[in-house]
Protein backbone atom coordinates (compact mmCIF):
# COMPACT_ATOMS: atom_id res chain seq x y z
CA UNK A 1 0.00 0.00 0.00
CA UNK A 2 3.16 1.96 0.43
CA UNK A 3 4.40 1.87 -2.54
CA UNK A 4 1.48 1.96 -4.10
CA UNK A 5 1.02 5.57 -2.56
CA UNK A 6 4.61 6.36 -3.05
CA UNK A 7 4.62 5.66 -6.46
CA UNK A 8 1.77 7.48 -7.99
CA UNK A 9 1.35 10.25 -5.34
CA UNK A 10 3.87 12.90 -3.86
CA UNK A 11 2.74 12.62 -0.57
CA UNK A 12 -0.15 10.80 1.93
CA UNK A 13 -1.88 14.23 1.89
CA UNK A 14 -2.09 14.10 -1.96
CA UNK A 15 -3.13 10.43 -1.95
CA UNK A 16 -6.42 11.68 0.71
CA UNK A 17 -7.30 14.79 -0.85
CA UNK A 18 -6.78 13.22 -4.81
CA UNK A 19 -10.83 12.58 -5.41
CA UNK A 20 -11.64 15.98 -4.32
CA UNK A 21 -8.92 17.47 -6.36
CA UNK A 22 -10.60 15.18 -9.27
CA UNK A 23 -14.21 16.10 -8.74
CA UNK A 24 -12.62 20.07 -8.55
CA UNK A 25 -11.21 19.48 -11.92
CA UNK A 26 -14.76 18.74 -13.22
CA UNK A 27 -16.11 21.53 -11.92
CA UNK A 28 -13.72 23.87 -13.46
CA UNK A 29 -14.27 22.12 -16.70
CA UNK A 30 -18.22 22.56 -16.31
CA UNK A 31 -17.79 26.17 -15.10
CA UNK A 32 -14.05 27.54 -16.31
CA UNK A 33 -13.76 30.96 -15.09
CA UNK A 34 -14.56 34.15 -16.92
CA UNK A 35 -13.56 37.75 -17.67
CA UNK A 36 -15.84 40.48 -18.73
CA UNK A 37 -15.34 43.63 -20.17
CA UNK A 38 -17.60 46.92 -19.65
CA UNK A 39 -16.69 50.28 -20.86
CA UNK A 40 -17.76 53.78 -19.67
CA UNK A 41 -18.19 55.62 -22.72
CA UNK A 42 -18.75 59.02 -21.33
CA UNK A 43 -15.72 58.62 -19.43
CA UNK A 44 -13.85 55.99 -21.94
CA UNK A 45 -13.17 54.24 -19.09
CA UNK A 46 -12.54 50.32 -19.17
CA UNK A 47 -13.37 47.62 -16.56
CA UNK A 48 -12.58 44.45 -16.31
CA UNK A 49 -13.94 41.77 -14.00
CA UNK A 50 -13.52 37.88 -13.63
CA UNK A 51 -15.55 35.10 -12.58
CA UNK A 52 -13.70 32.59 -10.66
CA UNK A 53 -14.71 28.78 -11.20
CA UNK A 54 -15.86 28.68 -7.45
CA UNK A 55 -17.90 31.57 -7.77
CA UNK A 56 -20.09 30.57 -10.81
CA UNK A 57 -20.32 27.12 -9.20
CA UNK A 58 -21.74 28.41 -6.11
CA UNK A 59 -24.14 30.75 -7.94
CA UNK A 60 -25.54 27.42 -9.52
CA UNK A 61 -26.04 26.06 -6.71
CA UNK A 62 -27.99 29.17 -5.39
CA UNK A 63 -30.44 28.76 -8.16
CA UNK A 64 -30.48 25.00 -8.01
CA UNK A 65 -31.40 25.67 -4.13
CA UNK A 66 -33.88 28.44 -4.95
CA UNK A 67 -35.83 26.25 -7.45
CA UNK A 68 -36.07 23.50 -5.16
CA UNK A 69 -37.05 25.88 -2.16
CA UNK A 70 -39.91 27.59 -4.99
CA UNK A 71 -41.17 23.88 -5.73
CA UNK A 72 -41.29 22.48 -2.30
CA UNK A 73 -43.41 25.19 -1.10
CA UNK A 74 -45.49 25.13 -3.81
CA UNK A 75 -45.65 21.36 -3.20
CA UNK A 76 -47.06 22.25 0.65
CA UNK A 77 -49.24 24.80 -0.19
CA UNK A 78 -51.17 23.00 -2.77
CA UNK A 79 -51.26 19.89 -1.27
CA UNK A 80 -50.79 19.96 2.51
CA UNK A 81 -52.63 22.96 3.03
CA UNK A 82 -56.35 21.25 1.97
CA UNK A 83 -55.48 18.36 4.55
CA UNK A 84 -54.36 21.13 7.36
CA UNK A 85 -57.80 23.36 6.49
CA UNK A 86 -59.29 19.55 6.75
CA UNK A 87 -57.52 18.73 10.07
CA UNK A 88 -58.21 21.84 11.52
CA UNK A 89 -61.96 21.91 10.62
CA UNK A 90 -61.90 17.82 11.91
CA UNK A 91 -60.45 19.24 15.23
CA UNK A 92 -63.56 22.33 15.28
CA UNK A 93 -65.70 19.81 14.95
CA UNK A 94 -64.97 17.05 17.80
CA UNK A 95 -64.81 20.26 19.91
CA UNK A 96 -68.00 21.35 19.34
CA UNK A 97 -69.06 17.83 19.37
CA UNK A 98 -67.32 17.24 23.05
CA UNK A 99 -68.80 20.44 23.96
CA UNK A 100 -72.98 19.45 22.84
CA UNK A 101 -71.74 16.06 24.73
CA UNK A 102 -71.10 17.95 27.97
CA UNK A 103 -74.18 20.15 27.89
CA UNK A 104 -76.09 17.05 26.73
CA UNK A 105 -75.03 14.97 29.75
CA UNK A 106 -75.44 17.94 31.91
CA UNK A 107 -78.97 18.37 30.96
CA UNK A 108 -79.58 14.58 31.16
CA UNK A 109 -78.06 14.28 34.89
CA UNK A 110 -80.39 17.36 35.79
CA UNK A 111 -83.37 16.02 34.24
CA UNK A 112 -82.40 12.26 35.74
CA UNK A 113 -81.86 13.77 38.95
CA UNK A 114 -85.09 15.62 38.89
CA UNK A 115 -87.11 12.27 37.90
CA UNK A 116 -85.46 10.11 41.03
CA UNK A 117 -86.67 13.06 43.47
CA UNK A 118 -90.25 12.58 41.18
CA UNK A 119 -90.31 9.07 42.23
CA UNK A 120 -89.20 8.94 45.30
CA UNK A 121 -91.52 11.75 46.41
CA UNK A 122 -94.41 9.73 44.35
CA UNK A 123 -93.85 6.34 46.37
CA UNK A 124 -93.84 8.34 49.73
CA UNK A 125 -96.94 9.85 49.14
CA UNK A 126 -98.40 6.11 47.91
CA UNK A 127 -96.87 4.39 51.05
CA UNK A 128 -97.29 6.92 54.17
CA UNK A 129 -100.84 8.25 52.90
CA UNK A 130 -103.92 6.38 54.46
CA UNK A 131 -106.39 9.45 52.88
CA UNK A 132 -106.36 8.79 49.21
CA UNK A 133 -109.18 7.43 47.51
CA UNK A 134 -108.68 4.62 44.75
CA UNK A 135 -108.79 7.67 41.66
CA UNK A 136 -105.86 9.47 43.36
CA UNK A 137 -104.18 6.18 44.05
CA UNK A 138 -104.63 5.31 40.25
CA UNK A 139 -103.14 8.66 39.07
CA UNK A 140 -99.75 8.38 41.23
CA UNK A 141 -99.16 5.15 39.95
CA UNK A 142 -99.72 6.38 36.06
CA UNK A 143 -97.50 9.21 37.69
CA UNK A 144 -95.36 6.87 38.74
CA UNK A 145 -94.94 4.45 35.65
CA UNK A 146 -94.72 7.79 33.03
CA UNK A 147 -91.56 8.78 35.77
CA UNK A 148 -90.29 5.40 35.77
CA UNK A 149 -90.52 4.93 32.14
CA UNK A 150 -88.40 8.51 31.62
CA UNK A 151 -85.87 7.84 33.98
CA UNK A 152 -85.53 4.11 32.30
CA UNK A 153 -84.99 5.95 29.00
CA UNK A 154 -82.58 8.22 30.41
CA UNK A 155 -80.71 5.91 32.54
CA UNK A 156 -79.97 4.25 29.04
CA UNK A 157 -79.10 7.29 27.22
CA UNK A 158 -76.35 7.82 29.84
CA UNK A 159 -74.99 4.84 29.65
CA UNK A 160 -74.73 4.33 26.24
CA UNK A 161 -73.45 8.55 26.30
CA UNK A 162 -70.20 6.96 28.44
CA UNK A 163 -69.65 4.15 26.91
CA UNK A 164 -70.16 4.45 23.40
CA UNK A 165 -67.53 6.41 21.56
CA UNK A 166 -69.53 6.92 18.64
CA UNK A 167 -72.41 8.06 20.48
CA UNK A 168 -74.49 10.43 19.05
CA UNK A 169 -76.71 12.11 20.60
CA UNK A 170 -80.77 12.60 19.78
CA UNK A 171 -81.78 15.71 21.46
CA UNK A 172 -80.24 18.42 22.29
CA UNK A 173 -82.74 19.69 24.69
CA UNK A 174 -84.88 18.85 27.46
CA UNK A 175 -88.10 20.12 25.61
CA UNK A 176 -87.00 17.97 22.54
CA UNK A 177 -86.66 14.26 25.11
CA UNK A 178 -90.55 15.12 26.82
CA UNK A 179 -91.81 15.80 22.92
CA UNK A 180 -90.32 12.48 21.62
CA UNK A 181 -91.55 10.79 24.96
CA UNK A 182 -94.97 11.88 24.98
CA UNK A 183 -94.82 10.94 20.81
CA UNK A 184 -93.73 7.47 21.61
CA UNK A 185 -96.33 6.83 23.75
CA UNK A 186 -98.69 7.57 21.57
CA UNK A 187 -97.62 5.63 18.86
CA UNK A 188 -97.63 2.38 21.46
CA UNK A 189 -101.19 3.46 22.15
CA UNK A 190 -101.96 3.34 18.34
CA UNK A 191 -100.01 0.51 17.93
CA UNK A 192 -101.72 -1.65 20.85
CA UNK A 193 -105.15 -0.62 19.13
CA UNK A 194 -103.51 -1.64 15.77
CA UNK A 195 -102.20 -4.93 17.10
CA UNK A 196 -106.01 -5.35 18.83
CA UNK A 197 -107.47 -5.30 15.37
CA UNK A 198 -105.01 -7.17 13.76
CA UNK A 199 -105.69 -10.30 16.46
CA UNK A 200 -109.14 -9.80 15.76
CA UNK A 201 -108.65 -10.08 12.39
CA UNK A 202 -106.68 -13.23 12.47
CA UNK A 203 -109.26 -15.16 14.51
CA UNK A 204 -111.96 -13.82 11.42
CA UNK A 205 -108.86 -15.76 9.04
CA UNK A 206 -108.35 -18.45 11.20
CA UNK A 207 -112.38 -19.46 11.31
CA UNK A 208 -111.98 -19.05 7.16
CA UNK A 209 -109.18 -21.40 6.70
CA UNK A 210 -110.69 -23.87 9.15
CA UNK A 211 -114.09 -23.63 7.02
CA UNK A 212 -112.35 -23.76 3.34
CA UNK A 213 -110.32 -26.41 5.15
CA UNK A 214 -113.22 -28.59 5.77
CA UNK A 215 -114.98 -27.58 2.90
CA UNK A 216 -112.66 -28.70 -0.12
CA UNK A 217 -111.96 -31.58 1.81
CA UNK A 218 -115.03 -32.44 1.93
CA UNK A 219 -115.58 -32.12 -1.36
CA UNK A 220 -112.45 -33.84 -2.05
CA UNK A 221 -113.17 -36.92 -0.11
CA UNK A 222 -116.50 -36.66 -2.19
CA UNK A 223 -115.09 -36.63 -5.86
CA UNK A 224 -112.53 -39.08 -4.69
CA UNK A 225 -115.46 -41.81 -4.03
CA UNK A 226 -116.79 -40.92 -6.95
CA UNK A 227 -113.56 -41.32 -8.87
CA UNK A 228 -112.53 -44.36 -7.12
CA UNK A 229 -115.75 -46.70 -8.40
CA UNK A 230 -114.37 -47.22 -11.92
CA UNK A 231 -110.42 -47.27 -11.11
CA UNK A 232 -111.78 -50.15 -8.34
CA UNK A 233 -113.60 -52.67 -10.99
CA UNK A 234 -110.05 -52.61 -12.48
CA UNK A 235 -107.96 -53.26 -9.69
CA UNK A 236 -107.95 -57.07 -10.33
CA UNK A 237 -106.66 -56.43 -13.97
CA UNK A 238 -104.26 -54.11 -13.11
CA UNK A 239 -102.63 -56.67 -10.30
CA UNK A 240 -102.08 -59.20 -13.05
CA UNK A 241 -100.07 -56.83 -14.91
CA UNK A 242 -97.72 -56.02 -11.71
CA UNK A 243 -99.35 -52.39 -11.53
CA UNK A 244 -100.58 -50.80 -8.39
CA UNK A 245 -103.11 -48.38 -7.68
CA UNK A 246 -100.83 -45.99 -5.69
CA UNK A 247 -98.03 -46.58 -8.46
CA UNK A 248 -100.59 -45.70 -11.18
CA UNK A 249 -101.52 -42.70 -9.89
CA UNK A 250 -97.97 -41.18 -8.84
CA UNK A 251 -97.45 -42.17 -12.52
CA UNK A 252 -101.14 -40.20 -13.92
CA UNK A 253 -99.70 -36.72 -11.97
CA UNK A 254 -96.59 -36.98 -13.73
CA UNK A 255 -97.58 -37.48 -17.48
CA UNK A 256 -98.59 -34.53 -19.67
CA UNK A 257 -99.63 -34.66 -23.47
CA UNK A 258 -101.43 -31.92 -25.27
CA UNK A 259 -105.04 -33.67 -24.13
CA UNK A 260 -104.52 -34.32 -21.15
CA UNK A 261 -102.46 -30.96 -19.84
CA UNK A 262 -98.98 -30.81 -18.07
CA UNK A 263 -98.15 -32.62 -15.22
CA UNK A 264 -99.47 -31.66 -11.58
CA UNK A 265 -97.00 -30.82 -9.09
CA UNK A 266 -97.38 -32.35 -5.27
CA UNK A 267 -97.81 -29.43 -2.80
CA UNK A 268 -95.47 -30.14 0.13
CA UNK A 269 -96.04 -27.91 3.60
CA UNK A 270 -93.68 -27.59 6.32
CA UNK A 271 -93.94 -29.91 8.92
CA UNK A 272 -94.12 -27.32 11.42
CA UNK A 273 -97.73 -26.12 10.01
CA UNK A 274 -101.35 -27.68 11.13
CA UNK A 275 -101.25 -31.34 8.96
CA UNK A 276 -104.41 -30.68 7.95
CA UNK A 277 -102.92 -28.52 5.23
CA UNK A 278 -100.33 -31.80 4.63
CA UNK A 279 -103.86 -33.76 4.28
CA UNK A 280 -105.88 -31.47 1.83
CA UNK A 281 -102.42 -31.44 0.05
CA UNK A 282 -102.34 -35.15 -0.64
CA UNK A 283 -106.49 -35.23 -0.71
CA UNK A 284 -105.90 -33.02 -3.33
CA UNK A 285 -103.39 -35.19 -5.17
CA UNK A 286 -105.10 -38.27 -4.97
CA UNK A 287 -108.27 -36.77 -5.98
CA UNK A 288 -106.19 -35.10 -8.84
CA UNK A 289 -104.34 -38.86 -9.84
CA UNK A 290 -107.80 -40.59 -9.80
CA UNK A 291 -109.37 -37.62 -12.10
CA UNK A 292 -106.25 -38.11 -14.59
CA UNK A 293 -106.44 -41.73 -14.47
CA UNK A 294 -110.20 -42.08 -15.28
CA UNK A 295 -108.98 -39.44 -18.51
CA UNK A 296 -105.97 -41.24 -19.58
CA UNK A 297 -106.80 -45.08 -18.90
CA UNK A 298 -109.05 -46.30 -21.80
CA UNK A 299 -112.05 -47.21 -19.89
CA UNK A 300 -115.40 -48.24 -22.07
CA UNK A 301 -116.49 -49.24 -25.41
CA UNK A 302 -115.30 -48.22 -28.69
CA UNK A 303 -118.80 -49.09 -29.88
CA UNK A 304 -122.64 -49.33 -29.20
CA UNK A 305 -122.74 -52.95 -29.21
CA UNK A 306 -122.63 -56.87 -27.92
CA UNK A 307 -119.62 -58.61 -27.40
CA UNK A 308 -119.78 -61.81 -29.49
CA UNK A 309 -116.39 -63.04 -27.96
CA UNK A 310 -114.38 -63.04 -24.87
CA UNK A 311 -110.75 -62.79 -24.18
CA UNK A 312 -109.11 -66.22 -23.49
CA UNK A 313 -108.81 -69.01 -25.30
CA UNK A 314 -111.27 -70.45 -28.22
CA UNK A 315 -111.71 -72.66 -31.08
CA UNK A 316 -110.27 -71.01 -34.00
CA UNK A 317 -112.98 -70.36 -36.57
CA UNK A 318 -111.02 -71.81 -39.60
CA UNK A 319 -109.32 -74.14 -38.13
CA UNK A 320 -111.68 -75.53 -35.42
CA UNK A 321 -108.33 -75.97 -33.13
CA UNK A 322 -108.27 -74.14 -29.63
CA UNK A 323 -106.45 -70.72 -29.63
CA UNK A 324 -105.76 -67.96 -27.74
CA UNK A 325 -108.03 -65.09 -28.73
CA UNK A 326 -106.10 -62.19 -27.46
CA UNK A 327 -109.35 -59.33 -27.42
CA UNK A 328 -112.48 -58.90 -27.90
CA UNK A 329 -114.92 -59.09 -30.63
CA UNK A 330 -117.70 -56.85 -31.08
CA UNK A 331 -120.65 -57.58 -33.83
CA UNK A 332 -121.15 -54.83 -36.08
CA UNK A 333 -122.37 -54.15 -39.52
CA UNK A 334 -119.72 -53.16 -42.47
CA UNK A 335 -119.50 -49.41 -41.70
CA UNK A 336 -120.24 -48.85 -38.46
CA UNK A 337 -118.86 -46.30 -36.63
CA UNK A 338 -115.34 -46.87 -34.30
CA UNK A 339 -114.40 -44.28 -31.40
CA UNK A 340 -111.73 -43.97 -29.23
CA UNK A 341 -112.10 -44.52 -25.93
CA UNK A 342 -110.08 -42.36 -24.26
CA UNK A 343 -107.51 -39.72 -25.44
CA UNK A 344 -104.12 -40.42 -27.12
CA UNK A 345 -102.11 -40.39 -30.35
CA UNK A 346 -101.84 -42.96 -33.86
CA UNK A 347 -98.93 -44.57 -33.89
CA UNK A 348 -100.10 -47.12 -36.56
CA UNK A 349 -102.74 -46.76 -39.13
CA UNK A 350 -102.60 -49.84 -41.96
CA UNK A 351 -103.08 -53.03 -42.76
CA UNK A 352 -101.10 -55.96 -40.43
CA UNK A 353 -101.29 -59.73 -41.28
CA UNK A 354 -103.95 -61.64 -39.67
CA UNK A 355 -105.58 -57.97 -38.49
CA UNK A 356 -106.50 -56.98 -41.86
CA UNK A 357 -106.72 -53.10 -41.24
CA UNK A 358 -105.96 -51.64 -38.00
CA UNK A 359 -105.59 -48.61 -35.95
CA UNK A 360 -103.54 -48.42 -32.75
CA UNK A 361 -103.99 -45.68 -30.11
CA UNK A 362 -101.33 -44.91 -27.54
CA UNK A 363 -102.85 -43.34 -23.89
CA UNK A 364 -99.93 -43.11 -22.36
CA UNK A 365 -98.54 -44.79 -19.05
CA UNK A 366 -97.87 -47.59 -21.16
CA UNK A 367 -101.57 -48.50 -22.40
CA UNK A 368 -102.32 -48.81 -25.87
CA UNK A 369 -106.00 -49.86 -27.95
CA UNK A 370 -105.93 -51.84 -31.13
CA UNK A 371 -108.90 -51.73 -33.49
CA UNK A 372 -108.70 -54.48 -36.17
CA UNK A 373 -110.62 -55.79 -39.41
CA UNK A 374 -111.47 -52.27 -40.45
CA UNK A 375 -113.32 -51.69 -43.59
CA UNK A 376 -111.96 -47.93 -43.69
CA UNK A 377 -109.19 -45.42 -41.31
CA UNK A 378 -110.22 -42.38 -40.57
CA UNK A 379 -107.48 -40.92 -38.80
CA UNK A 380 -103.67 -40.75 -39.63
CA UNK A 381 -100.40 -41.46 -37.77
CA UNK A 382 -99.63 -39.12 -35.84
CA UNK A 383 -103.03 -37.42 -35.07
CA UNK A 384 -104.38 -36.86 -31.77
CA UNK A 385 -107.84 -37.97 -30.57
CA UNK A 386 -110.37 -37.15 -28.04
CA UNK A 387 -112.82 -39.74 -26.48
CA UNK A 388 -116.11 -40.40 -28.85
CA UNK A 389 -113.44 -39.23 -32.08
CA UNK A 390 -114.44 -41.74 -34.68
CA UNK A 391 -111.20 -43.33 -35.75
CA UNK A 392 -112.33 -46.26 -38.51
CA UNK A 393 -115.30 -47.90 -39.74
CA UNK A 394 -116.03 -51.89 -39.10
CA UNK A 395 -115.45 -54.39 -41.27
CA UNK A 396 -114.29 -57.74 -42.23
CA UNK A 397 -110.53 -57.26 -43.80
CA UNK A 398 -107.62 -59.83 -42.57
CA UNK A 399 -108.22 -62.99 -41.19
CA UNK A 400 -112.30 -62.74 -40.30
CA UNK A 401 -115.16 -64.54 -40.89
CA UNK A 402 -117.66 -61.90 -41.02
CA UNK A 403 -117.98 -58.26 -40.01
CA UNK A 404 -116.86 -57.26 -37.18
CA UNK A 405 -114.59 -55.43 -34.60
CA UNK A 406 -111.17 -57.11 -33.04
CA UNK A 407 -110.75 -54.79 -30.10
CA UNK A 408 -107.12 -55.20 -28.15
CA UNK A 409 -105.73 -53.24 -24.75
CA UNK A 410 -102.20 -53.66 -24.59
CA UNK A 411 -99.72 -52.70 -21.86
CA UNK A 412 -96.42 -52.11 -22.96
CA UNK A 413 -97.01 -53.63 -26.24
CA UNK A 414 -98.86 -57.41 -24.71
CA UNK A 415 -102.45 -57.59 -24.85
CA UNK A 416 -104.58 -58.82 -21.71
CA UNK A 417 -108.19 -59.15 -20.58
CA UNK A 418 -109.86 -55.79 -21.12
CA UNK A 419 -113.23 -57.14 -19.88
CA UNK A 420 -113.11 -54.91 -16.88
CA UNK A 421 -112.24 -52.13 -19.06
CA UNK A 422 -114.56 -52.84 -20.97
CA UNK A 423 -118.10 -53.54 -19.05
CA UNK A 424 -119.11 -50.88 -16.92
CA UNK A 425 -120.48 -52.02 -13.63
Amino acid sequence: MINFITRYFTSLWAFITSPFRAIWRIIVRIFPPREFTVMDTPRGNVYTFSQSSFWRFTRFCGKIGLILWASWSTYVFVYHRPLLQKRTQQLEEARTTHTRHMSDLQTYLTKYNNLVRDLNVIDDKVLNSTKLDNKEKEKLMNSRIKTWGELDFLRTRIVEMLSNEEFTPEYTKLSELSAEYELTRAENDELKKRNAQIVESMAQVMDADNIIVDTVSALTKDNTEELQKNIKRINGTLATLGLSQTTLLRNANKYSNPLVGSAFSPVEFDKDLDEKYQKLADGLERWNGLRRLNEILPLGKPVNSRITSNYGTRNDPFTGKPKKHRGIDFAGKIGTELMAVAPGRVVSAGERVGYGTTVEIDHGLGFTTLYAHLSQILVSRGDWVRPGTVIGLAGSSGRSTGPHLHYEIRYKGSPFDPTKFVKEE
